[in-house]
């Protein structure tokens, strides 16, 4: 092989050979030159295409995160977390044994939760989009009226939320559940929606009767047929705990119907909305609201004394005395002059709301 190479190289031309062999030492040379610069400026494009990456994928997850809290605000959480623990106490109410918590009765339900969640976000969606100029006086930071979500982009949310709920409760095949549904979804479009015969929020005991029904009538009974006739398949027998509920709850709801519109009055009468507060000011129904809850509570310490279990029993008058001395510890510091505190003694009512649904259970 050797001696092959040396009888070919000679054939080759001299100058041919030279130029090749030239060409390439200076290919050489330039790498040897250019390589580091080349290197250099790879690395810093390829930094560059990294840190602007970067910077997309924060500036995406901020935007996401924007848009997260503004769909936390748009469900109205308070009434989130009112439907979750009404409907959690409510269900528990049929339940005789451990026995009964079965997979079927946890399917069951859920889907009473999930669909009434949907319906509860379909309802204070469709408030939001017929209240924009309303809340842009009343309630600025709501996504609707503060820009954060589009008139469209409302819409979509509250119809996809419509039709999940729609979705959930037919396919459940319970007739309690569809009902409440049905009656949720006609009653507040009826409070919501601005059309003729319609827009019942307009007049106090129309707002507030809806409030009411849906809350105190609807949430006890329905959910609780739902559960002891669907899920359980037993016959419907309401008990004193449900019967208690439902009326409790009703003096709950006309409270938080009434009071709602207390920090409203500047732009429902501007709106021509004829809320009580417009009518009688806020002083007079503050006042009428506490003795309401007051005489609530007062009944309830009865309804929890004629119980024939101690423990029970106990717990029921105790339990309800504490939270009527702290709403009348509450009541005393109110100034009706003060929105935030108008707006945190709202809040506080609702606490009381959730409160209650852990005592049903001991009224018996």
């Amino acid at each position: 092989m050797f001696f092959y190479f040396q009888l070919t190289v000679p054939l080759l031309p001299q100058i041919k050979l030279n130029a090749i062999l030239n060409a390439a030492s200076r290919i050489r040379n330039i790498r040897r030159q250019h390589s580091p610069v080349l290197q250099v400026r790879c690395h810093a494009v390829i930094r560059d295409q990294h840190e602007s990456s970067a910077t997309q994928f924060e500036e995406i997850c901020k935007d996401v995160s924007k848009k997260l809290v503004a769909f936390y605000w748009f469900c109205r959480p308070h009434t989130i977390f009112g439907t979750i623990i009404g409907i959690t106490s409510v269900s528990l109410l049929p339940m005789r044994s451990l026995d009964d918590f079965t997979m079927k009765v946890l399917w069951g339900f859920l889907e009473a939760l999930s669909s009434a969640l949907c319906m509860n976000v379909y309802v204070v969606g469709l408030n939001q989009l017929f209240d924009i100029q309303i809340d842009k006086v009343n309630k600025p930071s709501l996504p609707l009226a503060s820009g954060e979500f589009s008139v469209a982009t409302g819409a979509v949310l509250v119809l996809t939320f419509l039709i999940m709920s729609f979705s959930i409760g037919i396919r459940s095949k319970s007739a309690p559940l569809i009902c409440a549904l049905l009656i949720s979804f006609f009653l507040g479009s009826a409070y919501s929606i601005d059309a003729p015969l319609l827009r019942w929020k307009r007049n106090a005991f129309l707002a507030a009767s809806c409030i009411l029904f849906v809350r105190a009538v609807l949430v006890q009974l329905a959910f609780f047929a739902h559960m002891q006739q669907h899920v359980l398949k037993r016959p419907l027998a309401p008990t004193k705990s449900v019967v208690f509920a439902t009326l409790f709850m009703c003096c709950f709801s006309s409270v938080i119907a009434l009071f709602k519109d207390i920090p409203d009055v500047d732009g429902d009468k501007h709106f021509g909305v004829q809320s009580l507060s417009v009518r009688l000011g806020p002083q007079r129904v503050y006042w009428l609201c506490i003795n309401i809850l007051l005489t609530a509570y007062g009944g309830a310490i009865l309804a929890g004394a004629s119980s024939t279990k101690l423990c029970k029993m106990n717990i029921t008058v105790f339990g309800h005395g504490l939270l009527a001395l702290a709403l009348w510890q509450r009541a005393r510091q109110f100034d009706v002059e003060d929105k935030a505190c108008i707006t945190s003694f709202y809040m506080f009512i609702w606490k009381l709301f959730y409160a209650e649904y852990f005592l049903i259970p001991f009224v018996q």
